[in-house]
């Protein structure tokens, strides 16, 4: 009998296995699938818009985030990527899909603003990464993660997030949009049933290390706003302590 597990790493990737051809969004695997979905660029998608989130606008115009080095996971097309930088901060942006990166990379010049987009699985290209952000932004990347992939993304906040630094992200909210099966039941089902939703109760507990700044539904914008918003998403805003021990074990 083979036995091919030794560590957090091969557990990872056999249960990745359980959700192929799924697996392949968020594994280095999907550049493919996603090349294909960014091929119609016409398409309606809500996010092919070249607009940045409304929350992501509303926290730089209060201020309760202001310029640093920040990271866009899963950057896509680069809308908010793009209007980070606009607004004085020094953006690294990460998407699988290099049709989405050249998409993004046309957009930056055509807005004259500098962001280094890179290609690759975030966990993958950042697990060496000496580079430390004082905000990571994720706008629909988190939902689409099964649940075991939580631990890769928080082995990731605990390597790349400087202290003090903040999380911004936007997901699917429970009782709007997405899947709320069970974390079990995601395994039994071999799916991730197009994303999985969260409450708010549930992002606390996930990010319970973490001091939760903001917490709320995105609103929603109008077609000839400025701005996205879809009010079936969560936004919320944590904030890494200034000083801390090692809270992730594991780096897979």
């Amino acid at each position: 009998m083979d036995r091919n597990i030794r560590g957090v790493d091969d557990v990872l990737r056999l249960l990745d296995g359980l959700f192929a051809p799924e697996a392949d969004r968020w594994t280095s695997g999907g550049a493919s699938w996603w090349d294909g979905f960014y091929a119609d660029r016409s398409k309606p998608v809500p996010f092919f818009v070249p607009k940045p989130d409304e929350n992501l606008d509303s926290l730089l115009d209060r201020g309760l985030i202001g310029p640093g080095r920040a990271l866009d996971l899963g950057c896509g097309p680069g809308r908010n990527a793009i209007h980070l930088a606009s607004r004085g901060f020094e953006v690294d942006a990460v998407d699988l899909s290099p049709a989405a990166i050249d998409w993004a990379e046309s957009r930056a010049a055509e807005a004259g603003v500098t962001v280094r987009f890179r290609c690759g699985d975030a966990f993958d290209l950042l697990s060496a990464h000496d580079r430390r952000y004082d905000l990571i932004y994720d706008s629909g990347c988190f939902h689409h993660l099964p649940p075991h992939r939580r631990i890769s993304y928080r082995a990731l906040l605990e390597r790349v997030l400087a202290p003090g630094g903040y999380l911004a992200l936007t997901c699917f909210a429970a009782g709007a949009m997405g899947s709320e099966l069970s974390d079990a039941d995601f395994y039994t089902r071999s799916g991730l049933q197009g994303g999985l939703a969260y409450t708010p109760e549930s992002l606390r507990w996930i990010f319970s290390d973490l001091t939760e700044i903001e917490l709320r539904r995105m609103r929603d914008e109008a077609p000839d706003s400025p701005l996205f918003g879809e009010p079936f998403l969560w936004t919320a805003l944590f904030r890494r302590k200034a000083t801390e021990p090692s809270t992730v074990s594991v780096t897979p």
